[in-house]
């Protein structure tokens, strides 16, 4: 089987030099090249014909993202960004993956080679999971590691799987939606279709603490529901959508007749902060026949099995087809469960819920 070929293009030779080193250990991994800019970087895509290219945010000559538009636009493939920790490249990197990059890793301020290290397993199954993916045309849009890995726990190390509520249907329903690599662009297809008189939706997306609160605040700006990073204690109420931030756990609680948010600091669950499947069991055991569940677009299995919950909890369930998937990972790994009731395109996904919440 041949090797993933990534070409690296970063301003900085000691990023280069760290991520080529990380990517090559894996032997499934080959750094064909690397580029100090996108002037280089283009000749030696023409050159190398690589797997996946890895695309700094910021570089002189020419930025990152003016290189990717081109790049979509001409000669679309898998790529992924390497960002800042900052603001400005929190908002910078969703412009990215609006443009159709595929993932991103995080470039720390400071200490830049022990801190890509330390993410190396994570960088390794970026790439590999980019490889994979499936790439549009920017007119057509609408793992082996170093060192130690975590220990992947399930849901019950946040919250303990207990019996479900009684299959009672009122009029508060809500919509829990779960997604990972492409979701930033796939949950913005499903609110832009949402009227602001929704039921109130909750969001587990895999993004770091830097991004969930620019990712809010530009999922506000294109729905016609208010949009805020969730915080510990706020009523769910229609017309809202709660995002989780990027360090803490979502789980939805009942206070009485009230639907309310509540953040856990607990451990990685499935090796993700926020997880899907803790804000998925918090939604089964608390809401459950009253709520509708999402799974869209992601790498691995986070959010399978919590949705099968939530069928078992008496809610419909609807999970993303392969076809409109960026990667058909955490949705495909739903259906093998039998946990989907609908897998629908993402285009058909808006409708269907509202179908089901009438």
């Amino acid at each position: 089987m041949s090797k993933i070929s990534v070409l690296i293009c970063d301003d900085s030779a000691l990023v280069r030099q760290v991520l080529t080193e990380i990517l090559n250990s894996d032997p499934g991994i080959e750094v064909v090249d690397t580029a100090a800019d996108p002037y280089i970087a283009r000749d030696k895509i023409k050159k190398y014909n690589p797997d996946v290219l890895t695309l700094d945010v910021e570089m002189p000559r020419m930025d990152g993202v003016t290189f990717l538009r081109n790049i979509m636009r001409l000669r679309p493939m898998p790529v992924v960004m390497i960002s800042s920790l900052t603001e400005k490249g929190a908002d910078i990197t969703l412009e990215a993956l609006e443009l159709g990059a595929v993932d991103f890793v995080e470039k720390p301020k400071l200490d830049v080679k022990h801190g890509l290290e330390d993410y190396s397993a994570e960088i390794i199954a970026k790439v590999r999971g980019a490889a994979g993916a499936r790439v549009r045309a920017l007119s057509d849009r609408a793992p082996v590691a170093q060192g130690d890995i975590a220990p992947k726990l399930s849901a019950d190390a946040v919250l303990q799987k207990g019996h479900s509520p009684r299959r009672f249907r009122t009029t508060d329903r809500i919509i829990a939606i779960g997604a990972s690599t492409g979701g930033t662009e796939a949950i913005r297809e499903v609110l832009v279709h949402m009227p602001p008189d929704s039921p109130g939706i909750v969001i587990t997306q895999h993004i770091p603490a830097a991004f969930s609160g620019p990712f809010a605040r530009r999922m506000d700006g294109c729905s016609p529901m208010t949009v805020d990073e969730a915080s510990d204690g706020q009523q769910i109420v229609p017309g809202h959508v709660y995002i989780a931030p990027g360090d803490q756990h979502l789980i939805v609680e009942r206070d009485g007749a009230r639907y309310i948010c509540r953040l856990n600091d607990g451990p990685p669950v499935n090796r993700h902060k926020p997880s899907v499947d803790v804000l998925f069991r918090s939604v089964a055991q608390n809401v459950g026949p009253n709520a509708v569940g999402v799974i869209l677009t992601g790498m691995g299995d986070d959010g399978a099995a919590g949705l099968k919950e939530l069928q078992e909890a008496g809610a419909p369930t609807l999970a993303q087809d392969e076809a409109t998937s960026v990667v058909w990972g955490m949705p495909g790994e739903a259906v093998k469960l039998g946990a989907a009731d609908k897998v629908l395109p993402l285009g058909q996904v808006p409708t269907q819920i509202l179908k089901l919440v009438d």
